[in-house]
Order: C-alpha cells, then structure tokens, then sequence
C-alpha cells in the first residue's frame, strides 16, 4: 500500500475560505479547452507513479526528442479526496498526517455497501423495505497462495523502441474535434447518440448479494458491454472559483441526472449533454455526504450553518439534512445538542445511511433520524463510562464504531444495530493496539483496522475482521501485507474505505503495482478472499502490462472496476465475473494526449468515480484556488465519458 501523494495546494491558514462566483455561463457550463489541449498538462505526480505516466528512456539509437505534442505527462493529484489528510499548514508542503477528525476525507473506494452515490432499499424490517437480491453465495475452491512479482522491484525504465515512439506519434497526431468547450474522440461511431439511460443501482464500491445464475454459479450483473466501447466525452465542468481549499465531497446518479456537490450548494447536470437541471442552496459549506441513497433517490448530508467569510473562516459542522435528488429539494435539515454541550449544536463529522434512517457521528457522539420525517431518532446521551458513537457504516444494514475509554487506551466496539431505535443486535470488541475502524460492509459485516500501527503506509490497513452480525462472532481476521495489498481506508472517519469490495462471501482487494511481463511498466491484480476461512480463493484478475486494476463496486455478482492508464492510452472500465475472474471491456476512454491529460488529472486515490450503464464520470473531492504556476492551466471539477 503506498503512500498518499502530498497535496498540491497550499492553503491559506486559518481553513476553508469563502467562494467566489462562477465562471461566466453558469456554473458548470462548458468552457473551451486551453491552449495546447483539454486538461493541460500540471506539475509531475510523484516518483511512485511515474513509470506509467512517463514514457521510457529511449533505446539507443533512439530519438531522443518526444513526438509532436509531447507525451502528456499528467499533474499531481488534487487536494484532498478520499481518504485525504488534513490540509497541511501554510509554511510549504509536509507529509500529510492522518486526516483530522474535522475534515472531510474518503479513505472510499471507500467500499459504500450498494455502493457510492447509488439508491439502496430499506433495511429488513423497516418501513419501505424493498426485496433485494437473494442472499449471496461463496464459492468453496482449493485455497492456493499466488505468486507475485516482488512489489518493492518496482517497474519501468526499461527501454522505449523506435517503433513504440511512432506510435505514440501516430496517436498524438489524431484530430479532436473542438467545439462549444467540449472535445469529442475521432473515431468509429464516437459521435452517435449520448449512450443508454443510467442505472441507478450500482456505485464506487461496497457489498452485494449474487445469487446463482448461468455464469460460472453467480447471478452476474446489469452492466453490459455496448455496441462501441469506444468512449468519447461527453462533457466537462470547470473547477467553481474560491480562495481556499473546499470540500466538494458527494456526488449521485439518479435516472435522470448527475448530482454534485458544489460551493455552498449541490447541483444537478443532465445525464449526457451536462447542462445545469437544478441547484439547493445551502445555508453552508458541505461538509460530508452520505454515499448510500434511497430506492427513490433520497440521500443525506451534512452541512455548515453559515457561509465562511474573510473575517469568519471556521463554521461548526452542525446541520444534517435529506435530499430529494429526483426533485431537487432539502426535504427538511436541523442541529442537535447533546447533555455534555448545554445549548451548542454537536458537530458532525460523517454521515450515512441505512433504509429509513441517517445517521451521523463524530467526536461528541452520534445522533439519527427519520430519512423523511426528520424526527430525532437517538442523540448522544452523557455517560460516566467515556464511551460514544464514533461514526457508522450504512447500506443494506446499519452499524457503529463505539469508542471508550481514555485518548491513550481506547477501546473500540463494533456493533450492529437496530436501524430504528439504534439498540446493539451484537457487540465485537476490536483487539488491544486497535485506534481507529473502518466499517467496509454492513452486510455481511468486514472492518477494517490498523492493528498497533503495524501497517506502516498510512493505508489504515493492517487486517481485516470478518463478524457475524447476528451474534458477533469474530469468523475470520485477514492479515493483509502492506507491502503486497493496496486498499486503503480513513483513519477518522468510519466509512471512508476505497479500492475494497465485499460481495459473493468474499472480500476483493487489489494488489500493489509491480513489475509487468512486458517491455517496461507496472501493473496489478485484483484478488478475493473467502470471508468464512480467511484464505485466499483461487484465480485473480490482471490489470495488464502498464494499466493498474481498482474495484469500485459491485454489480451483482460481478465487479466493476476502473483501469488507471499509463501515459499513452485511455482508461478502461471492465466488469470482472466474481468467481472466474473473466473480465469484460465496458469502456475504453481516448488516447489522444489532451484527453488523456484531462483523464489523469484526476487521482484514483483522491477522486470520486461512478460507473452505469455506459457512463463514467470523474469528479473531485476538494479543490482549492490555482497556484501561480497554474493558472494558464484547465482545472475540472467533473469529467464525464460516454460510450456509444
């Protein structure tokens, strides 16, 4: 598990600054590209990802300059997102500490049970509750160990043929059509239509339950391949101006439209073409976002009462509200105070949830109520004992990290609950050593944790817990190597957990880049764990010779992952069969260099990224006001891509 890359932004002391206006046009309306291309070119990532972003030294003979138009080396990663730490004090750029319990960071693909941004039914038992897919199955098989290359060999620098810089060549060399700000891909049936209508199961990671079906014993999934796989993109949003670095965190895919969140407000854009369909106003900045929704496409949030200005930087992350994202409505926000906090509304730091009920936690404790009612369903309540709800898991059921004891020795619980009083169905009591949980699926339960600060990469990870919910059993601990596999998870926050899947029994994890089989470049694996023995099922699913494999979530039975590029192709989206690891090409975005650049300036640990039915959108988590040395340069807050 690597490293986070150090934020590219400096902010300005004293946190998050006021927002500016939108660019003209509105905000979200597409903008021409810079000169030089879609998404110019930015500061270099660090030295871990560029043997795929950079081309090769030259083999000898070679020509030692790039082809026309360069090779699109692509900028640093962006502020902040999932899993991001703190931002670091002004002064110059730090190693990042672990993320801060006020602020706002996924450490999701964060592995949201349904999924990120896409509807989930009722829990069991509540009101509404929706039939859901059958139970899931694993499948029992001879449990072998695989070989990998040594991941601390690292790849690249290997040598770059004439012939591959031709090629390269050849491929800058394609002609973009440039027209009303956006760009489209030349190329087969690239300018047909806007794509089928979006799912709106389906998201950027958690369970599902597959059931049995013709494909290897599994029920598969809804996605299927297009007729054209070949994308092309649809549309892309300016960064909104402000002068400090913001949370833009949450982002949501109804039938009808993309949902996300901007400066103060959250925004809805037509599905392919991008337009602006409707905007809530909020009192506030955002502060966190559920990434679980309704069947009927309802959600929640957390917010700041007021807007942050010059004079007044800091607001309390006290309100929490529901969305009505096929409507465009606040359904309804309110604050709640605690014994310990006389007459101040508590802050929260995450929210989530669970059929019928929102729940938020934090550090003064945790508080639920009535997705559409708004009615309180629990609030902290004092206590001689320490001990209070940290944060909570959502989806298809609802459960929470409780924390006791003292700062030095604190002792963690995990606990499913009844979503509807809050009462424990069981308790698990995390091992000594054990600061921080993440909860990465409710159903079944698997948490995630550092045990002793072992896991030495910043990932959070050193081991996973699978529980029986019903009893809180501990079934397996999964011992999960730093150095081979590469999930990562938040520290503060509770369901902030990425490039992790649960589904079919088993828990998906990618491994870490090393060494390919080809010429030069890293690459990955996705491989499964049996969450009833612990070991590791056969088969694995490769990313391919430059390319790096990251689940985003499942569909059905089936996993729906996203393929990082190296410096000269496009990114891919496949459907990976749970059981056999056979994959399927859903998308491959362009390789011409501008598009690629627009790609890649977006980071797959610091980026949200949803996927349905032929659409794929990339959109950022924090931004911040442009450094000096980027001002010439395009900045997205959103990227979408369409196949035909």
């Amino acid at each position: 598990m690597t490293q986070p890359p150090q934020l590219p932004n400096e902010p300005s002391p004293g946190g998050f600054g006021a927002p500016q206006d939108p660019p003209p046009g509105g905000f979200g309306a597409p903008q021409d590209p810079p000169p030089g291309g879609f998404g110019a070119p930015q500061d270099p990532p660090p030295s871990d990802a560029l043997s795929k972003q950079q081309p090769p030294p030259p083999a000898p003979g070679a020509p030692q300059t790039p082809p026309p138009g360069g090779y699109g080396s692509p900028p640093a990663p962006p502020a902040g997102g999932y899993g991001a730490p703190a931002a670091p004090p002004a002064g110059g750029y730090v190693p990042p500490p672990a993320p801060q319990p006020n602020g706002y960071g996924y450490g999701y693909p964060q592995a949201p049970q349904g999924g990120y941004g896409y509807p989930q039914g009722p829990a069991a038992g509540q009101p509404g509750a929706q039939q859901g897919a059958p139970q899931g199955y694993g499948y029992p098989t001879q449990p072998m160990q695989p070989q990998y290359p040594d991941p601390q060999q690292g790849g690249g620098g290997k040598k770059f043929s004439t012939q591959m810089q031709i090629i390269v060549a050849a491929a800058v060399a394609v002609v973009l059509i440039i027209g009303g700000g956006i760009i489209y891909s030349a190329g087969g049936d690239d300018d047909k239509g806007g794509g089928t209508e979006a799912a709106s199961e389906g998201a950027t990671g958690g369970e599902s339950k597959g059931g049995e079906g013709a494909d290897g014993g599994l029920g598969g999934g809804s996605e299927k391949a297009p007729a054209n796989t070949k994308s092309k993109v649809a549309f892309q949003l300016p960064q909104p101006k402000v002068t400090d670095v913001t949370t833009v965190s949450g982002s949501w895919l109804t039938d009808k439209a993309y949902v996300k969140t901007g400066v103060n407000e959250i925004v809805a854009y037509d599905l392919t073409k991008g337009t602006k369909l409707w905007a809530i106003p909020l009192t506030g900045q955002l502060c966190a976002a559920s990434r679980h929704m309704s069947k009927d496409y309802k959600t929640a949030i957390a917010f700041e009462p007021a807007k942050r200005t010059a004079k007044d930087k800091y607001q309390n992350c006290s309100q929490v509200g529901a969305l009505d994202l096929s409507t465009g409505k606040l359904l309804w926000s309110k604050s709640v105070t605690a014994a310990t906090s006389g007459d101040k509304p508590i802050r929260f730091d995450e929210v989530t949830l669970s059929g019928t009920t929102i729940a938020a936690g934090g550090t003064s404790g945790g508080a639920a109520f009535n997705l559409t009612t708004g009615a309180e369903l629990w609030k902290p309540k004092a206590g001689t004992d320490g001990c209070y709800d940290r944060g909570y898991g959502g989806g298809d059921a609802l459960a929470v990290v409780r924390k006791c004891g003292s700062y030095d020795e604190p002792q963690l619980t995990i606990q499913a609950l009844n979503p509807a009083t809050g009462a424990p169905i069981s308790s698990y009591k995390m091992p000594a050593g054990v600061e921080y949980a993440s909860i990465v699926s409710t159903k079944p339960l698997v948490v995630a944790a550092d045990v002793g600060d072992t896991a030495g990469d910043g990932s959070g990870i050193s081991d996973f817990f699978s529980i029986d919910a019903a009893t809180g059993k501990l079934l397996v601990r999964i011992s999960a190597d730093a150095d081979k596999y590469a999930a990562r998870c938040g520290s503060t926050e509770v369901e902030t957990c990425q490039h992790v899947v649960v589904g079919n029994n088993r828990l998906y994890v990618p491994t870490e880049e090393h060494e390919g089989g080809g010429d030069y470049g890293d690459t990955n694996e996705i491989v499964a764990f049996d969450l009833t023995t612990g070991k590791l099922v056969g088969g694995k699913a490769d990313a391919g010779d430059r390319y790096t494999l990251t689940p985003l979530r499942m569909d059905g039975s089936n996993i729906i992952a996203y393929k990082e590029p190296p410096y000269d192709k496009g990114g891919q989206i496949v459907s990976i069969n749970g059981s056999s690891f056979k994959e399927t090409l859903l998308m491959e975005n362009p390789s011409e260099e501008a598009v690629r650049d627009a790609e890649t300036s977006f980071s797959g640990d610091y980026a949200e990224i949803l996927y349905s039915q032929g659409r794929l959108y990339l959109s950022e988590v924090m931004i911040s006001e442009p450094r000096g040395s980027s001002l010439n340069d395009k900045e997205y807050l959103v990227v979408s891509f369409s196949a035909s």
